[in-house]
Protein backbone atom coordinates (compact mmCIF):
# COMPACT_ATOMS: atom_id res chain seq x y z
CA UNK A 1 0.00 0.00 0.00
CA UNK A 2 2.82 2.39 0.85
CA UNK A 3 4.51 1.74 -2.50
CA UNK A 4 1.27 2.39 -4.40
CA UNK A 5 0.69 5.58 -2.43
CA UNK A 6 4.17 6.99 -3.01
CA UNK A 7 4.08 6.04 -6.69
CA UNK A 8 0.72 7.76 -7.12
CA UNK A 9 1.67 10.98 -5.37
CA UNK A 10 5.01 11.07 -7.21
CA UNK A 11 3.08 10.72 -10.46
CA UNK A 12 0.74 13.54 -9.42
CA UNK A 13 3.71 15.73 -8.47
CA UNK A 14 5.49 15.00 -11.74
CA UNK A 15 2.35 15.85 -13.75
CA UNK A 16 1.68 19.12 -11.93
CA UNK A 17 3.66 21.41 -14.31
CA UNK A 18 1.95 19.87 -17.34
CA UNK A 19 -1.47 20.22 -15.70
CA UNK A 20 -0.85 23.82 -14.61
CA UNK A 21 0.10 24.79 -18.17
CA UNK A 22 -3.27 23.59 -19.45
CA UNK A 23 -5.89 24.63 -16.93
CA UNK A 24 -6.37 25.59 -13.31
CA UNK A 25 -8.85 22.77 -12.73
CA UNK A 26 -6.49 20.18 -14.15
CA UNK A 27 -3.78 21.43 -11.81
CA UNK A 28 -6.18 21.31 -8.86
CA UNK A 29 -7.06 17.74 -9.82
CA UNK A 30 -3.41 16.67 -9.65
CA UNK A 31 -3.09 18.28 -6.22
CA UNK A 32 -6.20 16.46 -5.02
CA UNK A 33 -4.72 13.20 -6.31
CA UNK A 34 -1.52 14.03 -4.43
CA UNK A 35 -3.44 14.55 -1.20
CA UNK A 36 -5.42 11.33 -1.58
CA UNK A 37 -2.26 9.31 -2.21
CA UNK A 38 -0.34 10.92 0.66
CA UNK A 39 -3.14 9.91 3.01
CA UNK A 40 -1.78 6.35 3.20
CA UNK A 41 1.68 7.34 4.47
CA UNK A 42 1.20 7.73 8.22
CA UNK A 43 -1.33 4.90 8.66
CA UNK A 44 1.08 2.59 6.83
CA UNK A 45 3.96 3.84 8.97
CA UNK A 46 2.01 3.01 12.13
CA UNK A 47 1.25 -0.47 10.82
CA UNK A 48 4.89 -1.11 9.93
CA UNK A 49 6.14 0.02 13.34
CA UNK A 50 3.54 -2.20 15.02
CA UNK A 51 4.76 -5.24 13.07
CA UNK A 52 8.49 -4.62 13.10
CA UNK A 53 9.28 -3.31 16.59
CA UNK A 54 8.83 -4.65 20.12
CA UNK A 55 6.39 -2.80 22.34
CA UNK A 56 9.10 -1.08 24.40
CA UNK A 57 10.72 0.49 21.31
CA UNK A 58 7.69 1.74 19.40
CA UNK A 59 7.92 5.36 20.54
CA UNK A 60 11.57 5.52 19.45
CA UNK A 61 10.69 3.87 16.14
CA UNK A 62 7.93 6.39 15.47
CA UNK A 63 10.36 9.15 16.45
CA UNK A 64 12.85 7.92 13.85
CA UNK A 65 10.17 7.58 11.17
CA UNK A 66 8.79 11.05 11.84
CA UNK A 67 12.32 12.49 11.91
CA UNK A 68 12.58 11.41 8.29
CA UNK A 69 9.26 13.13 7.66
CA UNK A 70 10.59 16.41 9.11
CA UNK A 71 13.94 16.18 7.35
CA UNK A 72 12.00 15.84 4.10
CA UNK A 73 10.35 19.17 4.89
CA UNK A 74 13.77 20.69 5.56
CA UNK A 75 15.28 19.41 2.31
CA UNK A 76 12.26 20.55 0.31
CA UNK A 77 12.29 24.05 1.81
CA UNK A 78 16.02 24.51 1.21
CA UNK A 79 16.31 22.96 -2.25
CA UNK A 80 13.15 24.33 -3.84
CA UNK A 81 14.37 27.97 -4.16
CA UNK A 82 17.69 26.77 -5.60
CA UNK A 83 15.99 24.47 -8.11
CA UNK A 84 13.49 27.15 -9.11
CA UNK A 85 16.27 29.68 -9.72
CA UNK A 86 17.89 27.29 -12.21
CA UNK A 87 15.02 25.39 -13.79
CA UNK A 88 11.97 27.61 -13.33
CA UNK A 89 8.96 27.45 -11.05
CA UNK A 90 8.00 23.89 -11.90
CA UNK A 91 11.46 22.34 -11.53
CA UNK A 92 10.89 21.05 -7.97
CA UNK A 93 7.73 19.22 -9.07
CA UNK A 94 9.60 17.25 -11.72
CA UNK A 95 12.71 16.51 -9.65
CA UNK A 96 10.87 15.53 -6.46
CA UNK A 97 8.45 13.42 -8.47
CA UNK A 98 11.31 11.48 -10.06
CA UNK A 99 12.97 10.93 -6.69
CA UNK A 100 9.68 9.54 -5.42
CA UNK A 101 9.72 6.87 -8.13
CA UNK A 102 13.30 5.94 -7.21
CA UNK A 103 12.27 5.63 -3.56
CA UNK A 104 9.50 3.20 -4.53
CA UNK A 105 12.01 0.90 -6.22
CA UNK A 106 14.18 0.83 -3.08
CA UNK A 107 11.14 0.25 -0.84
CA UNK A 108 9.83 -2.67 -2.91
CA UNK A 109 13.23 -4.37 -2.96
CA UNK A 110 13.92 -3.95 0.77
CA UNK A 111 10.62 -4.27 2.67
CA UNK A 112 8.27 -7.15 3.48
CA UNK A 113 4.92 -7.05 5.25
CA UNK A 114 6.13 -8.80 8.40
CA UNK A 115 9.55 -9.64 9.89
CA UNK A 116 8.94 -13.36 9.38
CA UNK A 117 8.65 -12.86 5.61
CA UNK A 118 11.99 -11.08 5.24
CA UNK A 119 14.63 -13.37 3.67
CA UNK A 120 17.59 -11.73 5.42
CA UNK A 121 16.32 -11.47 9.00
CA UNK A 122 18.24 -13.51 11.57
CA UNK A 123 16.58 -15.93 13.97
CA UNK A 124 17.78 -13.84 16.92
CA UNK A 125 16.35 -10.63 15.49
CA UNK A 126 13.01 -12.27 14.70
CA UNK A 127 12.77 -13.73 18.20
CA UNK A 128 13.68 -10.36 19.74
CA UNK A 129 10.90 -8.61 17.83
CA UNK A 130 8.17 -11.17 18.41
CA UNK A 131 8.93 -11.68 22.11
CA UNK A 132 8.85 -7.95 22.70
CA UNK A 133 5.44 -7.47 21.13
CA UNK A 134 2.42 -7.22 23.39
CA UNK A 135 0.42 -9.70 21.36
CA UNK A 136 0.80 -11.94 18.34
CA UNK A 137 -1.15 -10.42 15.51
CA UNK A 138 -3.86 -12.55 13.87
CA UNK A 139 -2.20 -12.37 10.47
CA UNK A 140 0.96 -13.88 11.98
CA UNK A 141 -1.06 -16.70 13.52
CA UNK A 142 -2.55 -17.55 10.14
CA UNK A 143 -5.97 -16.16 10.91
CA UNK A 144 -7.68 -13.54 8.79
CA UNK A 145 -8.68 -10.12 9.98
CA UNK A 146 -12.20 -9.02 9.28
CA UNK A 147 -12.37 -7.48 5.82
CA UNK A 148 -14.55 -4.68 7.15
CA UNK A 149 -13.17 -3.17 10.37
CA UNK A 150 -15.68 -2.93 13.25
CA UNK A 151 -16.24 0.80 12.84
CA UNK A 152 -19.31 0.88 15.07
CA UNK A 153 -17.40 -0.70 17.92
CA UNK A 154 -14.33 1.49 17.39
CA UNK A 155 -16.29 4.73 17.10
CA UNK A 156 -18.35 3.97 20.21
CA UNK A 157 -15.29 4.33 22.45
CA UNK A 158 -14.16 7.62 23.99
CA UNK A 159 -10.43 6.83 23.52
CA UNK A 160 -11.06 6.56 19.78
CA UNK A 161 -12.56 10.04 19.65
CA UNK A 162 -9.79 11.39 21.85
CA UNK A 163 -7.22 10.11 19.34
CA UNK A 164 -9.19 11.36 16.34
CA UNK A 165 -9.54 14.86 17.81
CA UNK A 166 -5.87 14.98 18.88
CA UNK A 167 -4.79 13.84 15.43
CA UNK A 168 -7.02 16.40 13.70
CA UNK A 169 -5.80 19.31 15.85
CA UNK A 170 -2.15 18.29 15.54
CA UNK A 171 -2.41 17.89 11.76
CA UNK A 172 -4.24 21.19 11.32
CA UNK A 173 -1.57 23.11 13.22
CA UNK A 174 1.25 21.19 11.56
CA UNK A 175 0.19 21.76 7.97
CA UNK A 176 -0.86 25.38 8.50
CA UNK A 177 2.61 26.15 9.86
CA UNK A 178 4.34 24.10 7.15
CA UNK A 179 2.37 25.72 4.32
CA UNK A 180 2.45 29.33 5.50
CA UNK A 181 5.75 29.73 7.34
CA UNK A 182 7.75 30.92 4.28
CA UNK A 183 4.93 33.32 3.37
CA UNK A 184 4.90 34.60 6.96
CA UNK A 185 8.61 35.46 6.88
CA UNK A 186 8.37 37.01 3.43
CA UNK A 187 5.27 39.08 4.21
CA UNK A 188 5.95 40.19 7.80
CA UNK A 189 9.73 40.62 7.71
CA UNK A 190 10.18 41.24 3.95
CA UNK A 191 12.97 38.71 3.49
CA UNK A 192 13.67 37.14 0.11
CA UNK A 193 12.59 33.61 -0.79
CA UNK A 194 15.92 31.96 0.03
CA UNK A 195 16.15 33.67 3.42
CA UNK A 196 12.54 32.72 4.15
CA UNK A 197 13.39 29.11 3.29
CA UNK A 198 16.29 29.04 5.77
CA UNK A 199 14.26 30.60 8.58
CA UNK A 200 11.45 28.13 7.82
CA UNK A 201 13.71 25.06 7.69
CA UNK A 202 15.24 25.39 11.16
CA UNK A 203 12.04 24.47 13.09
CA UNK A 204 11.68 21.19 11.20
CA UNK A 205 15.23 20.14 12.08
CA UNK A 206 14.39 20.75 15.73
CA UNK A 207 11.18 18.75 15.35
CA UNK A 208 13.14 15.81 13.94
CA UNK A 209 15.58 15.87 16.87
CA UNK A 210 13.06 16.42 19.67
CA UNK A 211 10.66 13.86 18.20
CA UNK A 212 13.31 11.17 18.56
CA UNK A 213 14.25 12.40 22.05
CA UNK A 214 10.59 12.23 23.09
CA UNK A 215 10.38 8.68 21.75
CA UNK A 216 13.44 7.54 23.69
CA UNK A 217 12.17 9.17 26.89
CA UNK A 218 8.72 7.60 26.44
CA UNK A 219 10.16 4.12 25.98
CA UNK A 220 12.40 4.61 29.03
CA UNK A 221 9.45 5.70 31.18
CA UNK A 222 7.46 2.62 30.17
CA UNK A 223 10.39 0.25 30.77
CA UNK A 224 10.88 1.78 34.22
CA UNK A 225 7.30 1.13 35.28
CA UNK A 226 5.35 4.24 34.27
CA UNK A 227 2.01 3.22 32.83
CA UNK A 228 1.55 3.52 29.08
CA UNK A 229 -1.54 5.68 29.59
CA UNK A 230 0.26 8.18 31.84
CA UNK A 231 3.26 8.29 29.51
CA UNK A 232 1.08 9.08 26.50
CA UNK A 233 -0.77 11.79 28.45
CA UNK A 234 2.48 13.44 29.55
CA UNK A 235 3.84 13.50 26.00
CA UNK A 236 0.59 14.76 24.52
CA UNK A 237 0.28 17.53 27.11
CA UNK A 238 3.77 18.77 26.23
CA UNK A 239 2.91 18.43 22.53
CA UNK A 240 -0.14 20.69 22.83
CA UNK A 241 0.58 23.13 25.68
CA UNK A 242 4.21 23.82 24.75
CA UNK A 243 3.52 24.95 21.16
CA UNK A 244 0.56 27.05 22.33
CA UNK A 245 2.76 29.02 24.73
CA UNK A 246 5.49 29.44 22.10
CA UNK A 247 3.03 30.72 19.49
CA UNK A 248 1.80 33.33 21.98
CA UNK A 249 5.42 34.44 22.35
CA UNK A 250 5.71 34.65 18.54
CA UNK A 251 3.44 37.70 18.63
CA UNK A 252 6.22 39.69 20.31
CA UNK A 253 8.87 38.82 17.69
CA UNK A 254 10.41 41.91 16.09
CA UNK A 255 12.94 40.20 13.82
CA UNK A 256 12.97 37.10 11.61
CA UNK A 257 15.60 35.46 13.84
CA UNK A 258 13.46 35.85 16.98
CA UNK A 259 10.38 34.67 15.08
CA UNK A 260 12.27 31.61 13.85
CA UNK A 261 13.37 30.88 17.43
CA UNK A 262 9.78 30.95 18.72
CA UNK A 263 8.61 28.80 15.82
CA UNK A 264 11.47 26.38 16.43
CA UNK A 265 10.33 25.97 20.04
CA UNK A 266 6.69 25.57 18.97
CA UNK A 267 7.32 23.07 16.20
CA UNK A 268 9.94 21.19 18.21
CA UNK A 269 7.61 20.68 21.18
CA UNK A 270 4.80 19.68 18.83
CA UNK A 271 6.81 16.52 18.10
CA UNK A 272 6.12 15.22 21.62
CA UNK A 273 2.64 14.41 20.34
CA UNK A 274 4.18 11.69 18.18
CA UNK A 275 4.90 9.81 21.41
CA UNK A 276 1.38 10.62 22.54
CA UNK A 277 -1.55 10.14 20.20
CA UNK A 278 0.46 8.82 17.25
CA UNK A 279 1.87 5.76 19.01
CA UNK A 280 -1.36 5.26 20.94
CA UNK A 281 -3.16 4.17 17.75
CA UNK A 282 -1.07 0.99 17.95
CA UNK A 283 -2.09 0.38 21.55
CA UNK A 284 -5.85 0.88 21.68
CA UNK A 285 -6.61 -1.04 18.46
CA UNK A 286 -3.44 -2.83 17.29
CA UNK A 287 -5.22 -4.92 14.66
CA UNK A 288 -6.75 -1.82 13.09
CA UNK A 289 -4.10 0.81 13.85
CA UNK A 290 -3.80 1.92 10.22
CA UNK A 291 -7.55 2.12 9.68
CA UNK A 292 -8.07 4.04 12.91
CA UNK A 293 -5.24 6.42 12.08
CA UNK A 294 -6.85 7.19 8.74
CA UNK A 295 -10.15 8.06 10.45
CA UNK A 296 -9.45 11.62 11.50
Amino acid sequence: VMAYGVALWSFATFLSPWAAARSLWLFISTRILLGVAEGVALPCMNNMVLRWFPRTERSSAVGIAMAGFQLGNTIGLLLSPIIMSRTGTFGPFVIFGLFGFLWVLVWISAITGTPGEHPQISAYELEYITKGQKLVKPQVQGERLRKIPPFRNLLSKWPTWALISANAMHSWGYFVILSWMPVYFKTIFHVNLREAAWFSAIPWVMMAVLGYVAGVVSDALIRNGTSITLTRKIMQTIGFVGPGIALIGLNAAKSPAIASAWLTIAVGLMSFGHSGFLVNFQEIAPQYAGVLHGTK
